[in-house]
């Protein structure tokens, strides 16, 4: 929906955004102001004010600033609709609706009404794990025995899942209600005409939104059965890509302590927030995605993964450094922590302290000496080749960053690593701008001008921005592999797919009205709106004509990963393998 700007206006006008902003910071009369100590960044004395008469916040330290509004987004990691609906159902105002079609506010509210409905149930579910764990000795003993006090469970709404099927029937009446298994919370085998409890004999997380609304939950056993680990699966509330456990409870403590604390587990987070780091969260028994990042960054501007040392640990740190590459800018700081491979977070903390844990996280491999090191892994740099092959494996790489200091930085590392000048490997990486351009002569024929009225043709990638954008059943009518494809492209593109991604999962198809007043504040608005603005009146956005362009994007990055495939081949027995999978596919024979 498009929210009219004079609705914004009275609502604002109705709210006070001392009383709001009081509820989260504790706020002292200071004068025709109020001070108190930033929320958004940790500080010693108070450079927070509210002023009552102008309706604004602004920290002297940080420099946030803005209105009631602003301040729900920032505070609580709420979007602007959210924010605006949050705020408009504290005064009994409704939020009006009517630039958006019957059909479209009919299915927007049945989404809202199935997620609502969902989160019930799963709260439900909840109250009643937890009733079961205070009468389990057994799975109160196995907490105690991981150090967890009845504080720190109570936190988290740790419960447990007892060892019957059919436990949740005494919970709720309908066991053969279907929402039941549409939640996740029950299981049935249409074959055999059965319905069974997922989660059995299994200390019980609750996984929660920003907002706190019960999603879903992860359940772990008591001994070594397997699964060892159990998550609910995919619903309309929960998308394990799209989540992570603990960043309710984080959110306020990532503001204090400056970062997040990645982790690979939620036994991980409630472990470091019993012992004094409550600023963690985890995955859900996925890789880190580029929806997690960029949830992340949403409260804090500095995220630091923490993996095992070994194999394993590797290979799960590489995936998230490519999915962290197009968030690296200059203002942000992306770390990689390994511990040794006999510790998770949890025992090198009870074997060595706080204080060398904390230690260990400030000396983590920032994002720029990783990118490094994962380029030259297994080139031998004294040789022209291996020289050669770093400079292939970087190149994807370093290309997915955006634009910056830090990136032109690693360019010149790079080229002294290959003992090529930097214009040359500019050249050879054909980055724009790598030789000054020729001055035209003083007889050369004038630039030809653009039409009046007319823009230049969009590139691929601004055009895909648009009918995504534009038409409400665009990204809807794209395959999960689209949706990879789009937000894993470098910033700004990407990052406005991965917003575009979380926000449809979250609030359903909207116009191109709704999304605009939603995109307010978010990184690389002002790139989209310029390119809404290049869109011609009687421009249609037809889904044929993205498939389209989705179709020419998949072939551009086979035709791009063959070349590189082909550079490699000669020393890369890996490559020439792949290469020869890639002409097979095409049904055409490898070059020799």
């Amino acid at each position: 929906m498009s929210i009219p700007q004079a609705f914004i206006q009275d609502l604002l006008a109705r709210a006070d955004v001392v009383e709001i902003v009081g509820r989260s910071v504790q706020l002292k009369k200071s004068g025709a102001n109020f001070s108190g100590l930033c929320p958004f960044h940790a500080e010693k004395s108070p450079s927070f004010t509210v002023s009552p008469s102008k309706q604004f916040y602004h920290c002297f330290g940080c420099g946030k600033n803005g209105d009631a509004i602003r301040f729900l987004m920032e505070n609580g990691g709420l979007s602007f609709i959210e924010a605006v609906k949050d705020l408009a159902g504290e005064y009994g105002m409704e939020v009006p609706e009517d630039e958006t079609s019957p059909a479209e506010r009919e299915r927007a509210a049945k989404h809202r009404e199935k997620q609502a409905t969902l989160s019930d149930v799963l709260e439900k579910a909840g109250e009643a794990y937890r009733k079961h764990l205070k009468n389990s000795p057994r799975a109160v003993a196995y907490l105690k025995g991981r150090g967890l006090s009845g504080q720190i469970a109570k936190r988290f709404g740790l419960g447990y899942a007892p060892e019957g099927w059919r436990s949740l029937a005494s919970v709720f009446p309908d066991y053969g209600d279907a929402l039941l298994e549409e939640s996740g919370l029950v299981i049935a085998n249409a074959e055999e005409d059965k319905r069974y409890d997922r989660f059995r004999d299994r200390i019980m997380f609750p996984i929660r939104s920003v907002k706190g609304e019960c999603i879903g939950f992860g359940g772990r056993v008591l001994g070594d059965e397997k699964p060892k680990y159990l998550n609910s699966p995919e619903t309309p509330v929960f998308s394990k890509g799209r989540e992570l456990y603990g960043l309710f409870e984080a959110r306020n403590e990532l503001r204090e302590q400056g970062f997040v604390l990645v982790t690979e587990g939620y036994m991980d987070v409630v472990a470091l927030a019993q012992l004094g780091f409550a600023n963690a969260v985890a995955t859900l028994g996925t890789a880190c995605t580029s929806e997690h990042v960029h949830k992340l960054f949403r409260f804090t501007e500095s995220i630091v993964f923490s993996f095992d040392g070994d194999e394993a640990g590797r290979r799960a740190a590489r995936k998230a450094l490519d999915v962290a590459l197009t968030f690296a800018t200059d203002v942000r700081s992306i770390k990689f922590l390994f511990l040794p491979s006999e510790h998770d977070p949890d025992s090198y903390i009870r074997e060595f302290g706080r204080d060398a844990f904390s230690r260990y996280v400030n000396e983590a491999t920032p994002l720029s000496r990783f990118l490094v090191d994962a380029a030259r892994e297994g080139c031998d740099l004294s040789q022209a080749e291996g020289r050669a092959h770093m400079a292939a494996n970087a190149r994807p790489l370093w290309s997915a960053m955006p634009e910056g200091a830090l990136k032109r930085q690693l360019l010149s590392e790079i080229a002294g690593l290959v003992q090529l000048d930097v214009r040359e490997l500019s050249s050879l990486w054909g980055v724009a701008g790598a030789r000054p351009a020729p001055r035209p002569r003083a007889d050369s024929p004038p630039a030809p001008a653009r039409r009046a009225g007319r823009t230049l043709p969009p590139g691929r990638a601004d055009r895909a921005l648009q009918i995504a954008f534009m038409n409400p059943g665009a990204w809807g009518a794209l395959s999960n592999d689209d949706h990879h494809l789009l937000c894993e492209l470098g910033a700004p593109h990407g990052a406005l797919f991965a917003w575009l991604d979380s926000h449809v999962h979250e609030h359903g198809p909207e116009p191109w009205e709704t999304l605009r007043a939603a995109l307010q504040g978010q990184e690389h608005e002002a790139y989209l709106l310029d390119q809404a603005a290049k869109v011609l009146p009687d421009i249609e956005h037809d889904l044929d004509e993205l498939r389209q362009i989705m179709r020419k994007e998949r072939e551009r990055l086979l035709d791009e990963e063959r070349r590189e495939l082909s550079a490699r081949a000669a020393t890369d027995p890996a490559a020439y393998e792949r290469l020869k999978q890639l002409w097979k596919e095409q049904k055409t024979p490898p070059s020799p």
